[in-house]
């Protein structure tokens, strides 16, 4: 029988070897990226945050919610400003695209995020829909694309808050590859990750960056939920391997999609945000009472909003999070404090 030290020995030269194994187009150093703006006076860094966007499979290729929203995408980047954005996963419905030539490309993206204020930085992590695609495929695309930045299955991010010695580190993780695919006409859970050795490495990968990082803002960004209290409520499997590291590791928020609304969880000290709400709306909150007591903040998926995103701004002391329904106005914000070690 194996005793408590030995089963944790072997759990750790597990996680040692799994991260030796982590090739090496999955290790980003910290290497930190540059804003394209260059006032010299400016001390915050903003973002939009949006899921679940990519249109349709067939003619006109997008639908109103997303035509709708990207209009209000660009005026909340015109007049707050964003150095980048955020893109979620479900880029492309309902089967992704197979090829890096999809014209898809140009009638779900290019010719729908056509404003001044959106030509900047877009930071992609693939969802349930492009895995039934070519995920490959969308990663090339980053070669063809000024803005389209979309370097690997799950990367990371670091920023530099302008004139004030602060850091943004940003983990983009792929949570279909952690816990498996999902098919959301007959409402399924994730089933379990296609190849386990893809899950742990990934896992052991993200471990390693959080217990590393000294940022002063930290974000995960996946497209499965931890927390919702929509449709597809938690995802067990981020419960369960996520959460956690979460919590140990001090996280600021995690950022997902997947439920076709806009959330926010606060809980254990970490904001879930859920921005889902960039091409469909969805009301149901059918798991209300699936996330603990207390914790739900806001929600909203009435039609009426005709859609909506996350507009992020950090700053030297705080990160402030502004929910927009597409129609014009702000709905709810919130501020959470820079990390504590």
């Amino acid at each position: 029988m194996l005793t408590w030290h030995t089963a944790a020995g072997m759990a750790l030269t597990l996680i040692s070897i799994l991260v030796a194994a982590i090739p090496v187009s999955y290790c980003y150093p910290a290497v930190f990226h540059d804003l394209k703006e260059t006032r010299t006076n400016r001390t915050s860094i903003r973002f939009l945050a949006l899921g679940d966007w990519g249109g349709l499979p067939q003619p006109p290729y997008i639908t109103p919610v997303q035509k709708v929203t990207a209009r209000e995408m660009a005026n909340v980047a015109e007049q707050l400003g964003a150095d980048f954005i955020l893109a979620l996963g479900d880029n492309f419905y309902y089967r992704g695209v197979r090829s890096v030539d999809s014209p898809r490309f140009h009638d779900t993206f290019e010719s729908v995020y056509t404003a001044k204020s959106l030509q900047v930085p877009w930071y992609l992590i693939a969802g349930n829909h492009d895995h039934a695609g070519s995920v490959k495929a969308q990663i090339e695309y980053s070669q063809k694309s000024d803005r389209w930045n979309f370097p690997s299955y799950y990367y990371e991010l670091n920023f530099r808050i302008p004139n004030t010695g602060k850091t943004l580190t940003i983990i983009m993780l792929d949570t279909i590859l952690l816990c498996g695919n999902s098919d959301d006409f007959v409402d399924e859970k994730p089933r379990g990750p296609l190849r386990a050795v893809d899950a742990n490495r990934q896992l052991a990968w993200l471990q390693l960056r959080l217990a590393r990082s000294k940022a002063d803002f930290l974000l995960v960004a996946g497209h499965y939920p931890v927390w919702s209290v929509s449709e597809h409520g938690p995802t067990h499997c981020l419960l369960r391997r996520l959460r956690p590291l979460l919590m140990k590791y001090n996280a600021t928020a995690y950022l997902c999609g997947h439920d076709h609304n806009l959330q926010y969880i606060e809980e254990s000290g970490v904001g879930y945000v859920v921005s889902g709400a960039g091409n469909f709306l969805d009301p149901d909150v059918s798991h209300w009472n699936d996330v603990p007591r207390g914790t739900v903040k806001f929600f909203t998926g009435e039609v009426s909003t005709l859609g909506g995103f996350v507009h992020a701004e950090v700053t030297k002391n705080e990160m402030t999070l502004t929910y927009f329904q597409a129609k014009g106005t702000s709905l709810y914000r919130t501020v959470l404090p820079q990390r504590v070690f």
